[in-house]
C-alpha cells in the first residue's frame, strides 16, 4: 500500500479526533475577483473550516486558479485541496488534488483517461494525489453534464452503494457523493446511511448543502466530511455561517 501523504493523514486524523470534517469550496470563477475568493477562503479558515478546496467544472484553470491559490496560501496554514474540473485544472501552488474517478460516467475518459493524462504532472509537480471515488447523484449541476454521468437516481441509495463499494475495492481511499453545484437538494440522508453501511474509508458529501442543520442530519447519517460552496459564495457573512457549520458537524 502507498505511504499516506500529509493532507490525507491530516484528514484522517481530523475525522478520527473530532468526528466530522468541514471543507470549503472556492471556484475562482464565481467570485468578482481573486482577492474576494481569498478573503472568502481567509474567512472560513478562521471561522474553523478545516480544508479549502479550489477548482470547478468551467473555467477554474491557469492564471486565475494559480492567483487565488497562492494568494490563499499567503495568509492560511490550512491544506489547500483542487477540485479539478479537468486536467488543466492543476497549480503547482495547491498541497494536494482530488484524484477522481467519476465512477458513474458513461464516457471511459473521465473513469481513467483525464488520470492517465494528469497523472505524470501531479507526480512532477510533487501535489499529494487523494485517490477519490466520485459518484454524481440527480440533479448532478454542471459536474454531471460535463462528466457524461448516468446520474444516480435519487431514489436509488443502493446504486450509489454499489458504486461506493466498486470505488474501495478498485484502491479509493475516499468516497465522494456529490448531487452537484447548486442543486435543489443535498444528497438524501437515506442514500448516505446506505453508503456508509458499505464502506469502511472516509466518506465525503457535497452539493445542494446550505444550512448547518442539513450538514448535521447528513453527518448523523454517515458522512465524515462535509463541502459546502455556494452557501459560502452567497451568504453576506462568511465567519458567521461557517461558525454555525463547524458547531452542526463536530462532536
Amino acid at each position: 500500500m502507498t505511504k499516506l501523504g500529509r493532507v490525507e493523514l491530516y484528514i484522517r486524523e481530523k475525522i478520527k479526533k473530532e468526528g466530522a470534517i468541514l471543507s470549503v469550496l472556492i471556484d475562482p470563477c464565481d467570485y468578482s475577483s481573486p482577492k474576494k475568493a481569498v478573503e472568502t477562503a481567509l474567512s472560513a479558515v478562521l471561522a474553523g473550516a478545516d480544508l479549502i478546496t479550489v477548482g470547478g467544472s468551467v473555467g477554474a484553470q491557469g492564471k486565475l486558479l494559480d492567483e487565488v491559490l497562492k494568494g490563499i496560501k499567503k495568509k492560511v496554514k490550512t491544506p489547500l485541496i483542487l477540485f479539478p474540473g479537468n486536467i488543466a485544472t492543476i497549480s503547482p501552488f495547491a498541497d494536494a488534488i482530488f484524484f477522481m474517478s467519476l465512477l458513474n460516467s458513461r464516457n471511459p475518459y473521465w473513469i481513467s483517461g483525464a488520470q492517465t493524462l494528469s497523472a505524470p504532472l501531479i507526480k512532477q509537480l510533487k501535489i499529494e494525489p487523494l485517490p477519490t471515488g466520485y459518484i454524481l447523484v440527480e440533479p448532478g449541476g454542471t459536474a454531471g453534464w460535463i462528466g457524461d454521468a448516468n446520474l444516480v437516481p435519487r431514489n436509488k441509495p443502493k446504486i450509489a452503494a454499489a458504486l461506493a463499494l466498486a470505488g474501495q475495492f478498485s484502491g479509493k481511499r475516499i468516497i465522494f457523493t456529490d448531487a452537484g453545484s447548486a442543486a435543489f437538494a443535498p444528497v438524501p440522508t437515506e442514500m448516505v446511511a446506505t453508503v456508509r453501511k458499505m464502506i469502511e474509508i472516509p466518506y465525503l458529501v457535497g452539493g445542494g448543502i446550505r444550512t448547518p442543520l442539513q450538514a448535521k442530519k447528513i453527518v448523523e447519517a454517515g458522512a465524515d466530511w462535509i463541502q459546502i460552496g455556494t452557501a459560502v459564495e452567497k451568504t453576506g457573512d462568511v465567519k458567521k455561517l461557517i461558525s454555525q457549520f463547524v458547531r452542526a458537524i463536530k462532536r
